[in-house]
């Protein structure tokens, strides 16, 4: 587990040095992405036109990432059915220390785990985790490193305000 922990986090470190693209910034399009869900269904963001979405991208090893998992599924039950998806996008190195760590802490949200560094270099991901909050036309509208508590009614009310936008 500690290796991996050290090759995410020189994968992170390499793309940010190595990466051509710049960081994208609240008010830009989203990234368009491919991913694969941990059960192989396809999923692409375009298939959220129309919806807020929330991406997330997480690793096993990250602690935050344990704190985040309950407040992503307490938003998936409390918006889901307002048009609000969570995508969880992986970025562990083998799917097995995905799965053992959702085995403990379950999502009751689209996990993506195919495609996602390549995700994250197009988000320019430079911390775990990082979420995106992307409005009904596709905008990035909110960015979030890391995942603590006294943050939640926040994000909660920003995304009560996209769901609400026309």
């Amino acid at each position: 587990m500690f290796s991996n922990m050290i090759k995410n986090i020189l994968f992170l470190v390499l793309t940010v040095l190595f990466s051509n693209a710049h960081a994208v910034a609240v008010g830009e399009n989203a990234p368009h992405c491919v991913l694969t869900s941990i059960n192989n269904t396809p999923a692409h963001f375009h298939e959220y036109s129309g919806k807020v979405l929330y991406v997330d991208f997480w690793a096993s090893w990250c602690g935050s990432c344990m704190q985040s998992f309950p407040f992503l599924n307490q938003l998936t039950h409390e918006f889901g059915s307002q048009g609000l998806h969570i995508v969880g996008v992986n970025l562990d190195e083998k799917v097995d220390d995905a799965l053992a760590f959702l085995g403990h802490h379950p999502s009751q949200f689209t996990i993506a785990n195919h495609g996602g560094e390549s995700c994250a270099k197009s988000f320019d991901v430079q911390a775990m985790p990082t979420s995106y909050l992307i409005d009904k036309h596709g905008v990035i509208r909110h960015i979030h490193q890391g995942f603590r508590d006294g943050e939640t009614e926040e994000l909660k009310q920003q995304i009560a305000q996209l769901l609400a936008e026309k």
